[in-house]
């Protein structure tokens, strides 16, 4: 708590500050309301909620264990690479060494976790959407979405599908009902489903449909089905349509030799069928996710049941008291395609919670909100720092209120430092209630994942928000998330210890000098959430996973002293941008150097940023004889200063990457022109004249953060 002198103190700002707008009220009206908001102050500092009580001592958040490296000698226990980290989280199985696996006998498939669902909500709303902003949410309860679910299915069989583990059943739509009903339709014969999005473009797409022999896609637009008839791959015979389709686009697949249906046909047709359930056993795949990579063609991740249950279950147990209930909604506006998002999606099912969609544009998302309600919500980065921007510079203009909300932050920081959460104090209600508000003001759980969030936005959105906002870290191939901070630690950062279904160690890195015997290295993960592989791409998945099962995740993490893990680089020169998309510089750097008037190109992009940004050496010789030519005069330093030089240069890189087809994550935003080239003199190559990237980050660190801040 804070002494009373500086509770005084604050108090008696607080009355200066509001002096001059309150005087106009005159006399005693202005003391009446100088009295009333000194006595609110006091009550909220005076006020000693209860904070929450953390699952684990959070200073000692994992248990270690060592593993005795293949070429150790002796019987001793190995330390330092082999340094294995563990939740200290209870759970069944837990004192004997085991892997969580699932929160009941009953519920170890993801067949049997939304019929959990349907029983803890006793028949309760499930999924919901609305036609427009203007209109509110409707709803269909479990059962019918059960129903509705397995008649789709069975019209599928109707149609000619086989069920069992040999089919493989896209679907290419925006997050909707119909993808829930079409994955769990999927579930009730043991089927497999393998998720399309637009960002994988259209090659990758047909690359996915001809190697998993997919034969029908669910799809929610015209324009999707124009896409899929004009790559047009070999198994694809079946196109089923959540909404009415064009007449000419119905001839040109019939043309083509591919049925088109509507949704609700084919549920109509699985309901005369009436065709018994064949539900999948834990061992059984679930789902193909496809991860877009950077380079080369898409891997398929495999996620059995017995992952996806694991993960989904030991999320709810690192939750602890905030882990959703039957009470709960979620806004569902993260692709689905992605497994951050069915994770939270399972999570809501498996409780029995309510998910309502949004409705595809991202830019109505608060009016879905205001309509919602949601009381809980998966999101990432780049949306909080939206609206942490939005917040700061609605009150830039005002000093006072400035001062307000840093106070009302401070005094809230304050009592998360402390493990209070709450929404209701002085502060919430005098500053901070529009922030809530904005999100439909009943939101008490935020999970934050897909890329790293700055310290400071997430410090403010536990404030601004009073709720619980958590930061996790994992990777498609280990079902989503393998970490998650636990309640009640205040401190950013870090992503917390790992979950009960996973161990995680880390190896050494040694050509960027990171070892594990330093608490640094690459982190690597073992459970019972880690995938099978790549779907028929056994070489991929020895690169991967190791003989002994730990996954090599390409990331660099370091351990923290209270046993949290915290990101600190990528091991293989991938990294991932703010909304999630992951770039590989080597691939971009070869497309401009294409540019004659590049002799040289360093491609550089942050977690925290949404773009990338580039140090260019020119081509001497190219650049001096159009300089020459352009009259523009000067030493190269000279003309590595001028705008004009600049704009060329951009308007050539933006030419080879159009023709490239660089995605716009990829394309370089801004450059820095750099006279002097890359070498071994200058530690910025190696003997081979291979480009040394840390080298390289730090050496123009200070051009690189310019570059930045003037993009913001």
């Amino acid at each position: 708590m804070d002494s009373v002198n500086t509770i005084k103190d604050k108090i008696s700002a607080i009355v200066s500050a509001m002096d001059q707008y309150l005087e106009p009220i005159g006399g005693a009206g202005g003391a009446v309301a100088l009295t009333a908001v000194a006595a609110a102050a006091t009550y909220y500092y005076s006020r000693q909620p209860v904070p929450v009580t953390p699952l684990v001592d959070l200073e000692q958040q994992t248990v270690e264990e060592f593993e005795t490296p293949p070429n150790h000698q002796g019987s001793d226990p190995a330390p330092g690479p082999e340094l294995i980290r563990r939740s200290r989280i209870p759970y069944k199985g837990s004192k004997d060494g085991q892997y969580f696996k699932y929160l009941d006998d009953n519920t170890k498939t993801m067949f049997d976790a939304f019929r959990r669902g349907a029983k803890l909500s006793n028949n309760g709303p499930c999924l919901g959407w609305h036609e427009d902003k203007d209109k509110p949410y409707q709803w269909i309860n479990y059962n019918e979405s059960l129903l509705r679910a397995k008649n789709f299915a069975a019209g599928l069989l109707a149609t000619g599908l086989k069920p069992g583990q040999e089919t493989n059943v896209g679907v290419y739509t925006q997050n909707c009902p119909e993808w829930v009903l079409t994955e769990q339709g999927c579930y009730c014969y043991n089927m497999v489903i393998v998720p399309l999005y637009d960002t994988l473009g259209e090659e990758a797409c047909t690359f996915i449909i001809n190697q998993a022999i997919i034969s029908v896609v669910v799809v929610d637009n015209d324009t999707k089905i124009a896409t899929l008839l004009g790559q047009r791959p070999r198994p694809l015979t079946h196109i089923v349509s959540t909404r009415p389709v064009k007449p000419e686009l119905v001839q040109r697949a019939k043309d083509a030799g591919v049925r088109v249906s509507r949704f609700t046909e084919v549920e109509k047709l699985g309901a005369a069928a009436n065709i018994k359930e064949t539900p999948p056993k834990p061992e059984d795949l679930a789902t193909i996710c496809y991860t877009s990579g950077t380079t080369g063609d898409p891997k398929g991740v495999m996620l059995t049941h017995e992952n996806l249950v694991a993960d989904v279950g030991a999320v709810l147990i690192q939750l602890g008291e905030c882990a959703p209930d039957h009470t709960d909604t979620l806004i569902s506006f993260l692709p689905l395609a992605h497994m951050l998002e069915r994770v939270c999606e399972t999570a809501m099912y498996m409780q029995g919670g309510s998910v309502g969609f949004f409705l595809g544009d991202i830019r109505a998302l608060m009016d879905d909100m205001k309509h919602l309600r949601p009381t809980l919500m998966p999101v990432v980065p780049r949306l909080l720092n939206r609206i942490y921007d939005k917040v700061w510079s609605n009150v830039a203009g005002s000093k006072f209120k400035t001062r307000m909300l840093q106070w009302a932050l401070d005094a809230k920081e304050a009592e998360i430092k402390r493990g209070i959460i709450r929404n209701d104090s002085f502060w919430d209600r005098l500053v901070l209630k529009k922030v809530r508000d904005s999100l439909g003001g009943r939101v008490r759980l935020m999970v934050v994942g897909s890329a790293p969030m700055a310290a400071n936005v997430l410090t403010f959105m536990r404030a601004a928000l009073g709720c619980t906002v958590l930061e996790g870290y994992g990777q498609t191939e280990c079902v989503a998330p393998c970490t998650l901070t636990l309640q009640g630690d205040a401190r950013p950062d870090h992503v917390g210890p790992p979950l009960p279904c996973c161990d995680i160690k880390l190896v050494d890195v040694p050509e960027m000098n990171y070892f594990a015997a330093s608490g640094q290295g690459e982190v690597c993960i073992r459970g019972t959430n880690v995938t099978q592989g790549y779907y028929k791409n056994p070489e991929k998945t020895r690169e991967t996973i190791d003989s002994d099962g730990w996954l090599h995740t390409g990331d660099v993490g370091q351990w923290l002293p209270n046993g949290t893990l915290r990101i600190i680089d990528r091991a293989k020169h991938i990294f991932k941008l703010s909304q999630g998309e992951y770039v590989a510089p080597e691939k971009v750097e070869n497309v401009y150097v294409r540019s004659q008037l590049i002799a040289q190109m360093f491609v550089h992009g942050e977690s925290l940023k949404s773009c990338v940004v580039a140090v260019v050496v020119p081509d001497v010789d190219v650049l001096k004889a159009w300089a020459t030519k352009n009259n523009v005069p000067g030493t190269l330093s000279v003309l590595c200063q001028s705008p004009k030089v600049k704009k060329h240069i951009m308007d050539d890189m933006n030419r080879l990457a159009k023709e490239a087809n660089l995605k716009s994550f990829e394309q370089v935003k801004d450059i820095y022109l750099h006279p002097d080239p890359f070498s071994v003199q200058n530690n910025l190559l190696t003997p081979t004249l291979k480009a040394k990237r840390p080298e390289l980050r730090k050496y123009f660190k200070p051009q690189l953060d310019d570059l930045y801040s003037k993009l913001t």
